[in-house]
This record gives C-alpha cells, structure tokens and sequence, in this order.
C-alpha cells in the first residue's frame, strides 16, 4: 500500500486508541427510536472529539468543518473505527442529505453558517417535502412562499417530517410560482423557532414517533435562506433525494451492511439446531442461507455503487436499485426473525415477553414503511426504467 496510506492508517489507529471512550464499544445502536442522542458523558464525549476533527463528514472540505480526507483516507478511518468496536456519532439528515446538497447548490455564506454545526453534530435538520396531498406526486406540493419585500411569507403543511419535533432547521420546498408546476418550486431553510411553526408527532403502530405533521402560518424566512434559484427548487430537491436514498441504501458508505446474523441467533434459540450445530429447521436453513447470500451481494454491489459515485461526483439513479434492494432484505430478515420466535415475536407487553421479543414484533412492524419511505418502490422502479434502463415515458403523451 502506499507509505502515505499507510501512515494515515497509524495516525487513525493511535487517534482513536486515545480519543473513543472504551465504554461505548459496540454501542452503534444508542440512538433513540426518535433519532434523539442518549444523556450520556461518554457518548457526548465522543461527539464533541469526533466533530472537532472533522470526521464524522471525513470527506467534506476541511475549511467548513470537514475531515478534507481522500476517499481512500475515509475508507481506512472506518476499518479501524470497526476493529476498534467505534462507530461515527454524528449523523441524521443534515450529514446524510442536506449537508452534501449545501455544499453542491448553497452560497459561500450558506456553507459557512451551515456545514459547520452539521460537521460536529451540533444542529438537528428536518425535511419538508411531502404534503397531505403531495406524496408520490411530490411536485404538485402546494406550501407557499410569497415574496413579501426581504422575506418570503411561508403558509402551509408538510407531512412525515421525522424528527420535526426535535429539529432545529427545516429545508423545505415550498411552492414560489402558482402557474407552474416543477418549474414553481423553490427551496428554502426554515428556522424551526420561527414563530408561526408548529409541530405534532405522529404515534405509528409499531409504538413509536418518529414522524410528525408541521404547520407553517404566516412564517416569515429571510430571501437569504432560497438555496439555489428561485423556482428552481426542483433541481435541488431532487439531488437532494438522491442523497436520501444513497444513505438509505448503504452507497454512501454510511450505513452498515445487512447482515443475517441476527435472524441465524434468533433461528437458533427457537428453532434448536441439529448435531452438527446448524439450524435444525431445514427450511428456515435453506432461506437463511438464500438471504445471506443476497446480502453479501447488496454488499459488494453498494461498495461498486459508492466507487462509482465518488468517480462521477454524488450519487446516481443506482441509488434507486440499492434503496429497493435494501428495503426488501430488511422486511425479509424481519419477516424471517418474526416467524423463527413464533408467537414469542408477537409480544407487544407483559413480562412474559423479553425485551428482545418485544423489539422484533417492532422492527418488523416499522420495517414495511421501508418500502415508501425516502421514494416508494413504484417510483424506484420508474426511476430505474426511465433513468438507467432507458426505457420509453409512455405517460409523455397522454
């Protein structure tokens, strides 16, 4: 390897041996169900270290806040933060989807207020797309956004916006040009402690909240807060899904690979194995087997998909592959989890249910909104015959 990498990989390795907290090895999972950051010395520790080192956004530019590392340097940071058991405490849709869009479409003076705080965790960041209206067919969202002298007077809705409760800033597309339909959107950032904003969270089946309707009254926005062009949010906003569904998918790096360990546990302790140690039910074995294989699969082609995107600057309509694939092999494992524990993996409450049990009737209820949730399968698979397979628009001329 080259000398430079490899004094790179040792300048990683003794950082991280003397900065990452050795209580919370493992503990990838501590976020909340919400999104929300544990109360926890170690944990906030960790952040604070990661974030003034820029490497939690290891690849973003050094001079807002970034790692400025090469996407090789960020490769060999994540090795070792894997065989150290330590894990990259700063996240959400700032670092996932707003931040790298900013950078793309935002103004010298946007990125400096912005990215930083992103950079070291410090800022929470919603997404204002869908409407009560306005999901699939997200272009006819009807927010407004009218030119009201040196703001923007913002009146409207906005549907499933996760974590709404807890952000602090909103991007958001709102409707600048009520004759056009794409070509009428702009985009926005909204201060979430503007008045006239209100938020209500939404209880989902699986018990939890992670989503919340938000109002907009008469709330007023800063023409400096319009990233890119007016009415020329469409642009933006799309990039910006395509951001989404490369960290939903795993093809930027960011996300960890699917694994079915959990269900070959499970599998296991409720199935029993036979004398050689494999599972004793042939044909939960067999489909075991089918989903690894298919996940060590999504694996190799999300690492060809990040490769490729690194080579053509940002994310492609291949994300729309990977976010499908990965949606349908998280509801298979949970699917699969379900039925090894039998009716242990429909507890809801009651001691008679572990922890563990409760936990997996609930990922398996939250995992079906994995199909619609950052673009519908139907809108990947369009996305996919128009954009990479190049199939003819057969709706051009109706």
């Amino acid at each position: 390897m080259d000398p430079a990498l490899e004094a790179f990989r040792q300048e990683a390795r003794d950082w991280l041996a003397e900065n990452f907290p050795p209580p919370l090895k493992g503990q990838v999972g501590m976020m909340t169900a919400e999104g929300q950051a544990p109360e926890d010395a170690d944990f906030n520790l960790w952040k604070r270290r990661m974030g003034e080192r820029g490497w939690g956004v290891p690849t973003w530019p050094a001079a807002y806040g970034g790692g400025g590392l090469s996407a090789m340097e960020a490769r060999i940071l994540r090795e070792e933060m894997a065989k150290a058991g330590a894990w990259n405490p700063i996240g959400g849709m700032g670092v996932m989807m707003f931040g790298p869009t900013l950078l793309e479409y935002g103004t010298e003076e946007q990125k400096q207020r912005h990215i930083p705080p992103i950079a070291k965790g410090e800022l929470r960041w919603c997404q204002g797309y869908s409407e009560p209206g306005s999901g699939s067919d997200l272009a006819s969202l009807q927010t407004k956004a009218e030119d009201s002298g040196d703001h923007f007077l913002v009146n409207g809705s906005k549907l499933w916006t996760s974590g709404a409760n807890y952000a602090d800033w909103c991007f958001c597309l709102t409707r600048t040009d009520p004759t056009k339909k794409h070509e009428g959107i702009s985009f926005l950032l909204i201060d979430m402690r503007t008045p006239g904003v209100e938020t209500r969270p939404i209880l989902l089946i699986s018990g939890s909240s992670p989503f919340c309707e938000t109002f907009f009254t008469d709330v007023k926005v800063p023409k400096g807060n319009l990233v890119g062009p007016l009415n020329g949010g469409w642009t933006v906003g799309k990039r910006l899904l395509q951001h989404e569904r490369s960290g939903i998918s795993g093809a930027d790096g960011g996300r960890a690979q699917p694994t079915s360990k959990p269900l070959r546990e499970a599998a296991k302790r409720y199935k029993g194995v036979d004398e050689d140690g494999a599972l004793a039910d042939s044909d939960m074995r067999t489909r075991a087997a089918i989903l690894d294989m298919d996940q060590k699969a999504y694996a190799l082609t999300i690492a060809r998909v990040a490769a490729e995107a690194r080579n053509q600057n940002g994310p492609s309509a291949a994300t729309s592959v990977m976010k499908n694939a990965y949606s349908r092999a998280a509801t298979d494992q949970a699917e699969m989890i379900v039925e090894a524990m039998g009716l242990n993996g429909l507890g809801w409450d009651g001691e008679e249910f572990t922890p563990e049990e409760r936990a997996a009737g609930r990922a398996y209820l939250r995992v079906k909104s994995s199909t619609i949730a950052g673009g519908s399968q139907e809108i990947q698979n369009n996305i996919i015959a128009k954009r990479i397979l190049g199939l003819p628009d057969t709706t051009q001329n109706r």
